[in-house]
């Protein structure tokens, strides 16, 4: 049984917040430094007519500090931030990062997911769509001071990106493709 004694916070910022948790486990007395921040949605997207997956290239700061250059590639994702369904931030996501207008019913929920979860344990539900060039309606990139560029990457590469170490990209991608690969989402 845990018993949480008293969280402190140490700092907050724009999206992210840093507590530190007083709490008692298995008699002992513990402390944990939690980050916490919101759930999020992503999504794999299928071009049919190209047969590529459409990932976003994406600038990220705590990346370059480890390796110097900070570009990943991802799925096209966002926040939980705002009154709405995640299934609806979802087609958001891909509208304002991609440019395709995906009719809400043809996003298909594949799983959900916990990452960081030493840290912050945030929740992500990973979803799939398939898109075609009728759909697109402007070149994505994001908003406000976003880094974000739309990159196609051919399935029959997929699998040899999930296992290239060269290549920077997060867990949820490779877990998408390998979901893709052994289902045959076509």
């Amino acid at each position: 049984m845990i018993e949480i004694e008293k969280i402190e916070n140490l700092c907050s910022g724009r999206f992210l917040s840093l507590k530190k948790v007083f709490f008692k486990y298995k008699n002992r007395d513990r402390f944990w430094e939690v980050c916490v921040g919101n759930n999020s949605v992503a999504i794999l997207l299928y071009h049919k007519s190209f047969d590529s997956f459409l990932v976003v290239k994406q600038f990220r700061m705590p990346v370059f500090l480890k390796n110097g250059d900070g570009c990943t590639y991802e799925l096209c994702a966002g926040l939980i931030d705002k009154e709405k369904s995640p299934v609806e931030i979802a087609k958001e996501e891909i509208l304002e990062e991609c440019g395709y207008d995906v009719d809400i019913k043809n996003i298909k929920k594949i799983t959900e997911f916990y990452s960081s979860v030493g840290s912050s344990g945030s929740k992500q539900i990973l979803y799939y769509a398939v898109i075609d060039e009728n759909m697109k309606i402007s070149e994505g990139g994001g908003i406000d001071d976003e880094d974000i560029e739309p990159v196609f990457i051919k399935v029959d590469d997929a699998e040899k990106i999930i296992f290239n170490d060269k290549f920077t990209t997060t867990p949820g991608l490779k877990f998408a493709f390998l979901w893709w690969l052994q289902n045959n989402e076509k």
